[in-house]
C-alpha cells in the first residue's frame, strides 16, 4: 500500500486536479492507495482572513466568503462538464459552503472566534477538496471511497495544534482498512477529532502530518508528498540558480534540512515513518517523471559528504556574558528555564570555554520578550556587575552544512569557513553537533544569498568557479577586453574551470547593471539604453547584489574613479586598475589601498600600469618574494615613445611620427600625456613602489625633451603646430645620436633610491638599442642577479596587449 498526499498547488485548479488523476492512473493499479489531500491552493489563508474580518465587526467578510464559494464553484464546473455528474457534486458542495457561511455569520454576530472555532472554520478547506476530488474519481470510473480524516485520527483539546492519541488512532485506521477493499481512499489531511468530538486540526505542515501518520498505521510501503517542486534541493533555488534536486537523503538529513528553513517538508511529518523505516519521496506534480527526492533510513553513499545546505532567515543573536559567570554552576539552567516559561525556542547555542559567556540563537520576533525576561531573571547579578545586560543582535540568518557523511571526511569545516572568509563574509558565531551532521554559523541577513551561492560553488560545483565582473571605462581597450571575455568564455570555462560574467558596464554617460550576466553580443546597445552613469550609483549596485567573487575593473585615466578603489576593496570586491594614478598618486594612498586589500581579502592588481599586458609586475612581486632584492631597474617603458623614436629620422618629420602614433592608438587623445615623460615617470615610480622604496612622484627627476613651446600649447592642435615650427630641434636630438652611432630612447632608470627618466642615446651593443616598434623592456638588477640582469621585453603599447593584461589580472584573482 501507498500514501499519497497532495499539497493546495497540485489540487488548486481543475487543470492540477486532472494531473492528480493522471498520476492516479499510474501509481493506484499496481497497489491499493491512500490519497490525502490539502485544501485548494489559497483556501485556508482565505479562511483565516474571512474569520478575522468577521470577528473585527466588518461585513467585508462576506466577501471573502464569496471568493471562497466561486473559487470551488469554478473547479467543480471545470471537472464536471456533463450536467448528470455535476448533481451531486454541486449540492455537496453548496452544503458545506452554507455551514461555513453559517459559522462565519456567528462569529461576525459575536465578534470572537475560539481555538476551537477557528479549527472548525479551517477544517472546511480540506472537506471541500477531498469531496470534489473524490467525486471525481468516481466520475471518471475509479474505484474509489471517501474517508473523513475526522472519524480515524484522534487528539486532545490542544486545538490548532492538537496532540494525536495514536493508539486510538492505529486502532481506527487498522479497523477501517481490514474493511475497505477501494483501489484509492481519498481522505482530507490537517483535521481530526478530539476525544470530544470537536473538529482540530494538526498545526503546520498538518496534510504532511496526516498522510504520515496513515503510512505509519498502515505499514505503508512508501509515502509520496506531491508538490510544486521536483524533492529537496541542494539549498533554496530562489536563491541560487544552480541548486539541484537531491535524489536521496536520510531520514535524519532531511529532518536537519527541514529545520533549517526547507520549506518542503515539515520536521514532524517524518517522524512517524522514521520510527517505521518507511521510505518518504518528494514528487512534483507539475513533473511527475522527475525523480524528486526520496527518503530513507541510509541514504545512497553517492561520495558527497554534504547533502545540502540551508538558512532560517529573522534570527536574533543573544549573548549572556560576565565575569561572574566562570566556575559558578546553575547560569545555564536558569537561563533555559526563564526562555522555556516564555515559550521562547532555542534555535542555536554556542558557549565559550571559559564559561564566560553563553550565545544563543532565536526568532528575531522573540527577541523583544527574552531580553526583558532575562534582564528581569538576572536582575541581581546585573547590578552586582558579575552580569552584563543581555546583548541582542537582529537581521542576522543562520546558514548550515547537512550532510551524514561529514564526520568521516577532514577539513569540511574548514573548506566553509575559508569559502566564506574569501567573500568578507562575517560569521557572528558557530555551532556543531557531536554527530557532526550539522555546521551552522550565524551571519549577516544580507550576506546570505552570498554565503549560499560561494557555499554551493565550493560543496556542489567545485569543477567551475564564477566571476563576477563589474567594468568602468568601455573604450578602446574596455571593448578589447570584452572581445576577449567572450571569445575565450567557453575555453577558460573548459580549461580553467571559470565562470567569467559581466555583471556591470559604465562609461561616461550609462551604465548598465545584469545580474543574471549581461549579454555580451549586443553589449554597446545594452549600454546606450542603460541609466545615467554615476561612480556612486555604480559602486551601490555592486554592493547591494553582493555577488561572491567580484571583481571591479577600471579602465580609465580619471582620478575620481581611482578615488573610489577604498569603497570596493571595503565590501572585499576585487580592484583591477589600469588606471596608473592610484598607484603613482600619494604614497600614503598606495599604501593604504595595499593595507585594505590585505584586511578584506580583496585583491589590487595593476598590472597592465606598466608594460601593458607584459608580466613586469608580477614577476617583481615574485622576486621580492622569494626574498630577492631589488638594486637597480632601467626600463624603456613607454611603447608610444618607443614607437615615436624608431620611426623618427632625417627624412621623417617629428610631427608626422606623432601624428601617425596618435591615429594608431598608440599615444592618448593628447599625446603630451606620453611625450612630456609623466607617464613614464608614474610606472618607474610604481616599480620602485613594488620594490618596498617610498617614493613619491615628485622625487622622481624628469628631463622633458618637448620644446617650452610645445608644453605651453593651449590644446592639442596648436601642440601639433609647435611640432613643426619645432622640427630643427627634434632635428638636432636625432643627428647628435646619429652621430654617436646611438638610437634615442626614453629611458626610466632606478638606483640607489632615486629614480629619473629622459630621453637618452643608446650606444650600439645596449640591449636597448635594437628595441624595436612599440616594445618596452625592463632590466632588473638584483642580489640574485647583479651583472646579468633579470630582462622583460615585449609589445608594451596598444589595445589588444593592454586588454591581454587585463584578462590575465582577472585569471589570477579567480585563481587565488
Amino acid at each position: 500500500m501507498k500514501v499519497l498526499k497532495f499539497g493546495g498547488t497540485s489540487v488548486g485548479s481543475a487543470e492540477n486536479i486532472n494531473k492528480v488523476l493522471d498520476i492516479l492512473k499510474l501509481e493506484s493499479p499496481s497497489t491499493q492507495t491512500v490519497v490525502v489531500v490539502s485544501a485548494i491552493g489559497g483556501i485556508t489563508n482565505k479562511l483565516i482572513r474571512a474569520s478575522q474580518k468577521a470577528c473585527d465587526g466588518k461585513a467585508s467578510y462576506e466577501d471573502d466568503f464569496i471568493e471562497i464559494s466561486s473559487i470551488h464553484h469554478k473547479v467543480v464546473e471545470e471537472l464536471f462538464l456533463k450536467e448528470k455528474d455535476s448533481d451531486t457534486i454541486k449540492k455537496l458542495v453548496n452544503a458545506k459552503l452554507n455551514e461555513l457561511k453559517q459559522l462565519l455569520d456567528g462569529i461576525f454576530l459575536i465578534n470572537e472566534i475560539s481555538p476551537k472555532t477557528s479549527d472548525k472554520l479551517l477544517s472546511f478547506g480540506e472537506l471541500l477538496s477531498s469531496t470534489i476530488i473524490y467525486h471525481t474519481l468516481l466520475s471518471r470510473s475509479f474505484n474509489a471511497e471517501f474517508k473523513n480524516a475526522q472519524e480515524l485520527i484522534i487528539t486532545d483539546d490542544n486545538f490548532t495544534n492538537a496532540n494525536v492519541d495514536f493508539e486510538l488512532t492505529n486502532l481506527n485506521i487498522d479497523l477501517c482498512f481490514k474493511r475497505n477493499k477501494a483501489d484509492i481512499t481519498v481522505l482530507p489531511g490537517f483535521i481530526a477529532k478530539s476525544v470530544h468530538k470537536e473538529s482540530t486540526t494538526l498545526g503546520r505542515g498538518g496534510s504532511d502530518y496526516s498522510a504520515a501518520i496513515l503510512a505509519a498505521a498502515l505499514n505503508a510501503t512508501q509515502l509520496q508528498i506531491w508538490t510544486d517542486v521536483s524533492g529537496m534541493y541542494t539549498t533554496n533555488p530562489k536563491l541560487v540558480k544552480q541548486a539541484k534536486p537531491i535524489k536521496e537523503l536520510s531520514y535524519q538529513e532531511a529532518i536537519e534540512l527541514s529545520h533549517f528553513g526547507a520549506k518542503v517538508l515539515y520536521p514532524p511529518t517524518v517522524l512517524p515513518v522514521l520510527q517505521k523505516e518507511i521510505s518518504l519521496a518528494i514528487k512534483n506534480t507539475f513533473e511527475p517523471k522527475a525523480l524528486g527526492t526520496t527518503i530513507t533510513h541510509n541514504s545512497a553513499n553517492d561520495g558527497l559528504p554534504v547533502k545540502g545546505i540551508s538558512n532560517i532567515d529573522r534570527i536574533a543573536l543573544m549573548t549572556l556574558q560576565g565575569n561572574g559567570m566562570v566556575g559558578v554552576p546553575g547560569f545555564s539552567k536558569r537561563l533555559f528555564e526563564t526562555l522555556a516559561q516564555e515559550k521562547i525556542n532555542i534555535i542555536l547555542i554556542t558557549q565559550s570555554s571559559s564559561e564566560h559567556s553563553i550565545c544563543f540563537g532565536i526568532k528575531d520576533e522573540d527577541a523583544d520578550q527574552a531580553q526583558t525576561a532575562i534582564d528581569g531573571a538576572f536582575e541581581y547579578e546585573i547590578a552586582l556587575n558579575k552580569l552584563e545586560p543581555i546583548i541582542v543582535e537582529t537581521d542576522l540568518s543562520i546558514i548550515a552544512l547537512i550532510g551524514d557523511k561529514m564526520k568521516n571526511h577532514q577539513g569540511i569545516s574548514g573548506r566553509m569557513f575559508s569559502t566564506l572568509g574569501k567573500n568578507n563574509v562575517n560569521i557572528r558565531a558557530i555551532a556543531q553537533g557531536a554527530s557532526e551532521r550539522n555546521i551552522s554559523a550565524v551571519i549577516a541577513k544580507a550576506d546570505v544569498k552570498k554565503a549560499l551561492n560561494s557555499l554551493h560553488e565550493t560543496f556542489f560545483e567545485v569543477k567551475t568557479k564564477q566571476i563576477n565582473l563589474f567594468i568602468t571605462g568601455v573604450g578602446n581597450v574596455g571593448e578589447r577586453l570584452l572581445n576577449q571575455i567572450k571569445q575565450q568564455h567557453s575555453y577558460v570555462k573548459k580549461h580553467l574551470k571559470l565562470n567569467l560574467r559581466v555583471v556591470g558596464l559604465s562609461n561616461s554617460r550609462t551604465m548598465l547593471i545584469d545580474d543574471d550576466g549581461i549579454k555580451l553580443e549586443d553589449w554597446k546597445t545594452q549600454l546606450d539604453q542603460g541609466q545615467r552613469a554615476s561612480l556612486q550609483g555604480f559602486l551601490d549596485y555592486a554592493t547591494q547584489l553582493n555577488l561572491r567573487n567580484s571583481v571591479f575593473i577600471d579602465i580609465t585615466a580619471n582620478s575620481e574613479v581611482a578615488q573610489i578603489y577604498p569603497d570596493y576593496l571595503r565590501q572585499s570586491i576585487s580592484v583591477i586598475a589600469c588606471n596608473k594614478i592610484a598607484c603613482s598618486g600619494k604614497l600614503q594612498y598606495y599604501k593604504s589601498l595595499k593595507a585594505l586589500s590585505l584586511k578584506y581579502n580583496a585583491a589590487f592588481l595593476f598590472e597592465t600600469n606598466v608594460g601593458a599586458g607584459l608580466p613586469v609586475i608580477d614577476t617583481l612581486n615574485h622576486l621580492i618574494t622569494s626574498g630577492d632584492r631589488i638594486n637597480e631597474i632601467q626600463a624603456v617603458l613607454s611603447g608610444s615613445l618607443n614607437f615615436v623614436f624608431n620611426n623618427f629620422n632625417a627624412t621623417t618629420a617629428f610631427h608626422d611620427v606623432v601624428k601617425q602614433a596618435k591615429e594608431e592608438g598608440y599615444t592618448e587623445p593628447d599625446p603630451r600625456i606620453d611625450l612630456s615623460g609623466v607617464d613614464v615617470a608614474r610606472k618607474i615610480l610604481i616599480l620602485a613602489r613594488e620594490s618596498g622604496y617610498e617614493l613619491e612622484l615628485e622625487d622622481v627627476s624628469l628631463e622633458n625633451f618637448l620644446t617650452k613651446n610645445a608644453m605651453d600649447a593651449s590644446s592639442v592642435e596648436d601642440f601639433f603646430k609647435t611640432l613643426i615650427e619645432d622640427e630643427g630641434h627634434y632635428q638636432a636630438l636625432y643627428h647628435s645620436a646619429v652621430n654617436h652611432n646611438a638610437q634615442l630612447k626614453f629611458v626610466a632608470e632606478f638606483k640607489n633610491g632615486k629614480a629619473k627618466v629622459g630621453l637618452r642615446e643608446i650606444a650600439k651593443g645596449h640591449p636597448f638599442y635594437n628595441l624595436e616598434g612599440k616594445d618596452n623592456i625592463v632590466m632588473f638588477y638584483t642580489e640574485l642577479y647583479p651583472e646579468q640582469p633579470m630582462i622583460i621585453k615585449g609589445a608594451g603599447a596598444g589595445a589588444d596587449v593592454t586588454a591581454s593584461g587585463l584578462f590575465a589580472d582577472i585569471i589570477r584573482i579567480a585563481n587565488n
